[in-house]
């Protein structure tokens, strides 16, 4: 007989209860170490009391009211982003593949809107992940994610990611737009180099195309800059976002320039619940939260500490570890087989993490880790190898 809830999961047996900054704690009431994060969402720790309040507050006054009609919250939050970023316009929605999928209608309406229709294909990256709707698995191929779901949506040409020869040779008269993750989150952690993402941004400027980046995992500090591709003095045409951007609440956006949105009128797209009044007070404390001055240097002191001691377990144990990867508080540890039963032993030993394509373990706790704590999970990846 199907479970009443669908088993899509292969689950691990355990039972959190509740949550406090980097610790959950289970039914039985032992104590964890969260350095999964809910996969790179929990930026500011579980039960953040000013994201608890924000929402709290909201949640006496408004839930939700039709796009039809003004929200002020929505504009100011929209404004924020816009402040703090490369963009001239946002839109919210629900999650980070739906804000994705909003962003491959904007590239082909942008074209189509100029009158070049047939300018309607993407460029995309091996090793990427956007989601599981159709055209998200559509633009990554991923032969466990594709079965049984043909036909798949038309219109992404695939090449391998790092290596910008490859990226001009998949460039056709069709191409519209040019898109990947700057640091693959579900592909291993493999990170876009700085002179391949400045020669893809010089590609694009080249040949008239929009430079489309998915930051859902690896932007909202996560690297030690507000978004992975500040690191190359970069900025794309058009970005989707979401996990850390409420903190812990279902939301993602699609920033844009005015130039990349242009095609986007009254009508070309909408959202039941997106731009909610909930989700926006949750963001707009976050993006503050985001935004105070000591953060983004905690994050990339960090983010060193923990790579430094991952350092430490690979030279110690070579034939188990093989390799770091990563940026910030967003780290990896490549091992010689499948993560999920050590992700699996981790868990019982009391740190939570999560297993990634290429056999990597990843580490990406709450930005506000300390020492102690990334102490603390060094110990047990220590023993569980000794």
């Amino acid at each position: 007989m199907i479970a009443p809830f669908l088993p899509l999961y292969d689950r691990f047996d355990i039972t959190f209860t509740h949550g406090a900054g980097v610790n959950l704690w289970d039914d039985k009431g032992r104590k964890y170490l969260d350095f999964m994060g809910g996969i790179a969402v929990t930026a500011f720790g579980h039960a953040n009391p000013r994201l608890v309040a924000a929402l709290h507050e909201q949640a006496q006054k408004l839930w939700i009211v039709s796009n039809y009609y003004k929200n002020p919250l929505t504009d100011k939050v929209a404004q924020q982003l816009v402040d703090m970023t490369f963009a001239d316009t946002v839109f919210f929605q629900n999650s980070g593949v739906e804000a994705w999928e909003l962003g491959v209608k904007m590239v082909r309406r942008h074209f189509a809107a100029k009158g070049e229709a047939h300018r309607n294909r993407i460029i995309v990256c091996k090793g990427n992940f956007h989601g599981r709707t159709i055209a998200a698995i559509s633009a990554v191929k991923t032969p466990r994610m594709v079965d049984g779901f043909a036909p798949l949506l038309e219109g992404f040409d695939q090449v391998a990611f790092n290596d910008i020869e490859a990226l001009k040779g998949a460039i056709t008269p069709a191409t519209a737009a040019i898109h990947f993750e700057p640091i693959q989150g579900e592909g291993g952690l493999t990170t876009g180099t700085i002179d391949y993402l400045k020669a893809v941004r010089a590609l694009c400027n080249e040949h008239g195309l929009l430079l489309y980046f998915d930051e859902i995992q690896c932007g909202m500090g996560r690297t030690g800059k507000l978004f992975a591709h500040e690191w190359a003095g970069i900025t794309p045409d058009l970005m989707c976002v979401a996990k850390a951007l409420g903190g812990g609440f279902p939301v993602g956006a699609l920033l844009a320039t005015e130039h990349a949105a242009s095609g986007m009128t009254i009508g070309s797209h909408g959202s039941t619940y997106g731009g909610n009044p909930l989700a926006m007070a949750v963001v707009q404390e976050a993006l503050t939260l985001l935004s105070e001055p000591h953060l983004l240097p905690h994050v990339l002191e960090m983010g060193d500490y923990l790579a430094a001691g991952l350092d430490r377990l690979i030279a110690k144990y070579p034939a188990f570890f093989l390799e770091r990867r990563g940026k910030g508080l967003m780290q990896g540890l490549q091992i010689p087989h499948d993560p999920h039963d050590y992700v699996g032993k981790l868990g019982e030993m009391g740190l939570i993490t999560v297993g990634a394509n290429q056999n990597v373990v990843r580490f990406l706790p709450p930005l506000i880790v300390n020492t102690s704590e990334i102490d603390e999970a060094l110990a047990i990846l220590d023993k569980s190898v000794a």
